[in-house]
């Protein structure tokens, strides 16, 4: 685990192997794994292997986010990672504690990274003829899908928000843009970062077919869908609603919430065996302070659902002492599901709308979505007179609808360089801790082995 944990230091910063002991191992893997790559069903391979590419997604900013807290023996117990970035500290520690790998997310973004561009500098010696046309380009849209997915998750990790006056100065991550770990890279700009990321999803949405084999596997709708959140965060509106209307245009089916057995400890079916209609590419991952009752939801969150409204039973547990933890995970299970759904895309064409002036038709969409999550007969449409009331009403439904989906941390950072103002607070055995808006530690430190090891460009704290 630990030389697997090195290939992938070295794999994210393009640095030289040197003299290490694993250096033989390594190069012997790579060689062998290469050797095998001799067709298309031989990358498709490299696509599908689920336990990394989509289980285990790094979504460690859902735990920096506000829908959560813990209590102060909780807090005790967590590993000093985990520590640090409950309560936004200045540096976090090496991420290779007792849980290994699973637990760092440097590793799995840049092991997949390094994945997609196996897969982009080895399909062009496929040839490509009319019997394999279509799996050819699946697969060479799939990773330019997996790259886009991972560049985007690191960013929102490790990055400041998107800002135009800033971005081509502000700290990027490093663009690793082939599998030769051996060529030296350095921290892209912001600018730098998010051009590569809308780069690989344009090319991935011209070569990736409307329906997928299965949800694990990349399609139109979800790169459309990726690309959409990505300009979202941008605070390109036009562009999100482009991309947001597109993908709805290609898949825009939503599941009844009254169809779902509410009471039950997982409501929603796991969407690796069952036919979730709403979702459109399937990852998740296991951020273990977020799991079962230790993550208590935000009491003021938890008390603003109706009592008619089917998502404050879907989505929560009563813990038996006062507080609720999530158990609306589409992955039917512990796990939290983070990957891309129809009702994330009504909500960004909505709130696009909203930003356009055209009020009426972003109460359409919501109400669309709002409609399928009340208890059948009980549900009345929202309205707004103006793009501002409007705004404010989208903003609190998308909250509401996509917690603990990763999304939180995102539309923090977005939405205070639009002013929102937005502090987060959390107190733990008396102690106040705080993160104004458009604080320097909203791009969370880089882990130190990295830095202490390499070199590799810290984050202002």
């Amino acid at each position: 685990m630990r030389q697997t944990y090195i290939l992938s230091i070295f794999i994210g910063l393009g640095l030289s192997f040197g003299n290490l002991s694993c250096q033989k191992y390594l190069d012997a893997k790579s060689d062998q794994q290469l050797a095998l790559i001799s067709c298309i069903s031989d990358l498709q391979g490299l696509l599908d292997d689920y336990n990394q590419v989509s289980l285990h997604d790094p979504a460690i900013s859902e735990a920096a986010a506000e829908n959560y807290y813990v209590t102060d023996e909780s807090y005790q117990e967590l590993p000093d990672n985990m520590k640090n970035l409950y309560v936004w500290a200045g540096s976090n520690v090496i991420y290779t504690d007792h849980y290994g790998d699973l637990s760092n997310p440097w590793y799995h973004c840049y092991i997949n990274i390094y994945s997609a561009n196996v897969i982009l500098s080895n399909i062009d010696n496929v040839i490509k003829t009319p019997e394999n046309e279509t799996d050819w380009n699946s697969v060479k849209g799939q990773a330019y899908f997996l790259r886009a997915h991972n560049f985007m998750m690191a960013t929102s990790l490790w990055c400041l928000a998107y800002d135009q006056n800033s971005a081509s100065t502000d700290l990027g991550i490093p663009l690793r843009l082939d599998p030769d770990i051996n060529k030296p890279s350095k921290r892209a700009s912001v600018q730098q970062t998010y051009d590569q990321i809308v780069n690989d999803l344009n090319k991935a949405i011209a070569l990736l077919p409307v329906t997928p084999l299965h949800v694990f596997r990349a399609s139109k709708p979800a790169a459309c869908g990726l690309l959409a959140r990505v300009y979202l965060f941008m605070r390109k509106y036009d562009s999100c609603f482009h991309y947001a209307n597109m993908g709805l245009q290609l898949k825009s089916d939503l599941l009844d919430y009254n169809q779902v057995s509410q009471n039950a400890d997982f409501p929603f079916a796991d969407f690796t065996f069952s036919n979730n209609p709403e979702i459109i590419f399937g990852s998740y991952t296991a951020v273990r302070q977020l799991l079962g009752s230790r993550a208590k939801i935000d009491t003021v969150l938890y008390q603003s659902y109706n009592d008619n409204d089917l998502r404050k039973w879907c989505y929560f547990k009563d813990n038996g002492d006062g507080s609720h933890s999530y158990k609306g995970s589409y992955s039917g299970q512990v796990s939290l599901w983070n990957g891309i759904a129809t009702d994330e895309l009504y909500l960004m064409r909505a709130e696009c709308y909203a930003r356009m002036g055209k009020t009426d038709l972003a109460m359409q969409d919501l109400n669309t979505l709002m409609v399928n999550r009340w208890k059948q007969g009980t549900f009345k449409p929202f309205k707004a007179t103006t793009s501002d009331e409007a705004l404010e009403i989208l903003l609190q439904e998308r909250r509401k609808e996509l917690v603990m989906r990763n999304i939180r941390w995102m539309d923090i950072k977005r939405l205070n360089k639009e002013g929102a103002g937005i502090i987060l607070k959390r107190i733990v055995d008396g102690h106040t801790y705080s993160l104004p808006p458009n604080d320097p530690r909203s791009a969370l430190a880089v882990p130190e082995d990295i830095v202490n090891l390499f070199g590799i460009k810290q984050n202002p704290r």
